[in-house]
């Protein structure tokens, strides 16, 4: 038996029959009772408990849907595996209804980790530090655009004269930001990778770096990277949660912490986004 065989055992309770890799991180594994899990190696430390106990806060919500969670350990995290299918209008708009009532199951403060989960998470592979606040300009800027931004400042990926327009942003943010909205509760890293349309017709969302914070900016992310039907995800957020005037103009204030996160990761083309959002908010 392999090591990731004997962890699945230990936490699904069944043996495992077969094993089939998908990628370095990701492996199915095929239970003597016909289940198949994914198996998730992470040797960031604490990476595997942060994305178990964000899925857990999301699935508490009741509203979308995410894989089963059997169990995490020693860097090894363990899912039910989803059979996807294909992206289709229906399941956007359902999807778009169930998160908004996602966002608006709450957190108990901007920057508010899930139960269980630790202040010190990750977005993909960069860290990130969940720190509550009660203000979002203020910890959106200090806890979400600023630290990617030095990092990135550090690395040579973002200009010094980049940053300045960036940071005269983040001194803007409490005008910029629109009306004052309740924390949210958000997945946080909600790419289009991250959203799989399931055989089922239903919607389930992976590896969330979830958090308290502002719904937009899970919207934004959507927007950032891509998502079929996007058009009828937002039409059934609509229904449910009407976003506030102006929302549409502040999808880039949204976008900073993606796109300086993935400056610091992968490199100048993100710095040129981030460069770009921030200057076309600043001059709207």
């Amino acid at each position: 038996m392999t090591a990731r065989a004997d962890v699945v055992a230990r936490l699904t309770g069944s043996a495992v029959r077969g094993e089939r890799p998908r990628s370095g991180a990701l492996a199915e594994a095929t239970l003597d009772d016909g289940r198949v899990v994914v198996v998730k190696r992470s040797d960031a430390p604490g990476a595997a408990r942060a994305e178990a106990a964000g899925l857990r806060w999301l699935a508490a919500a009741g509203s979308v849907r995410v894989p089963a969670v059997h169990g995490h350990e020693e860097g090894w995290l363990v899912i039910d595996r989803v059979t996807e299918g294909r992206p289709g209008r229906r399941a956007a708009v359902r999807f778009g209804r169930d998160l908004a009532a996602l966002h608006a199951a709450g957190a108990p403060a901007f920057g508010a980790p899930p139960p269980h989960g630790a202040a010190d998470a990750y977005i993909g592979l960069a860290r990130m530090r969940n720190e509550p606040a009660a203000d979002w300009p203020s910890w959106y800027a200090e806890q979400r655009v600023l630290p990617y931004l030095r990092q990135a400042v550090d690395q040579g990926t973002v200009r010094v004269g980049e940053a300045t327009v960036v940071e005269r942003l983040c001194e803007r943010l409490p005008e910029l930001s629109g009306p004052a909205e309740p924390p949210a509760r958000l997945h946080g890293d909600l790419w289009s990778g991250n959203v799989l349309w399931a055989a089922d017709g239903e919607v389930r969302l992976i590896d969330p770096a979830a958090h308290g914070g502002h719904r937009e900016t899970d919207l934004a992310m959507l927007r950032l990277f891509g998502c079929p039907h996007l058009e009828h995800v937002l039409d059934g957020y609509q229904e449910v949660a009407p976003l506030a005037d102006g929302w549409d103009d502040r999808v880039g204030v949204h976008q900073l912490f993606p796109l300086l996160v993935h400056a610091v990761l992968f490199g100048r083309g993100y710095a040129k986004q981030a460069f770009a959002v921030a200057r076309t908010a600043l001059s709207g």
